[in-house]
């Protein structure tokens, strides 16, 4: 529904670029509201189309669960995306992924969106990790913006920050500052790498769709910056 037409509008790598015709996107913030070009949210489909499935075979309430109940009266698509100034669309990976931490149900998702908030930072990644008190504790990969800045000092400021974003349930165990993040080629982040460095420190499984494994080795040289 969002893919490339190769010869009828130029292509930028990486990007899905434009929805298909009867396709009406937008990147909206948790209160569904339009966020700002290039700013990252979640992908929504604002009216039904073509083709569209009307509902999940035995099972409706689970339709209306999955798809229209997290900003109702538009298809949840569980992405998360940004548009850029040529209206093109960035799909960044999925916003589905839930933590439970000390009973509290937290969308890795909300976690990100609080610390690209803060000035410094640039793109964050968040992935859950076994906490024998609070069954999951938040672990952070931060990538900041060209600054002098205290890695140390700055890692106390984002746990305050997202703790008054959030709340105090959400501040992060860990935060680890990183030059970069493991990305595909198509730009998407891959967390289930992420997961395995701060849970095993090794990486396991098919890792030929990374543009670049130097990101994720060094990574799992790196500690907590506490």
């Amino acid at each position: 529904m969002i893919a490339p037409m190769p010869g009828a509008i130029p292509l930028k790598p990486g990007s899905g670029t434009l929805p298909m015709p009867g396709i009406l996107t937008e990147v909206v913030d948790f209160e569904g509201k339009p966020v700002a070009t290039n700013a990252e949210g979640f992908l929504i489909i604002k009216r039904p189309w073509p083709g569209m499935i009307r509902n999940i075979w035995g099972d409706p309430e689970r339709f209306q669960q999955q798809y229209f109940s997290r900003m109702p009266g538009v298809y949840f698509t569980g992405d998360a995306a940004r548009c850029d100034e040529d209206g093109y669309l960035w799909i960044l990976g999925r916003v589905d992924d839930v933590m439970n931490v000390s009973g509290h149900r937290l969308s890795t998702m909300e976690v990100e969106s609080a610390l690209v908030s803060h000035p410094a930072v640039a793109e964050a990644a968040v992935v859950g990790k076994p906490h024998e008190i609070t069954g999951q504790a938040i672990c952070c990969f931060v990538t900041l913006k060209q600054g002098n800045w205290d890695h140390h000092q700055l890692g106390q400021d984002l746990r305050k920050w997202v703790a008054h974003e959030i709340g105090a349930f959400a501040r992060p165990d860990e935060i680890r500052f990183t030059e970069a993040l493991p990305k595909t080629r198509s730009g998407k982040i891959m967390r289930r790498l992420l997961r395995e460095i701060v849970t095993s420190h090794t990486v396991s499984g098919d890792v030929t769709t990374l543009e670049d494994l130097g990101v994720v080795n060094k990574l799992a040289t790196q500690h907590d910056e506490d």
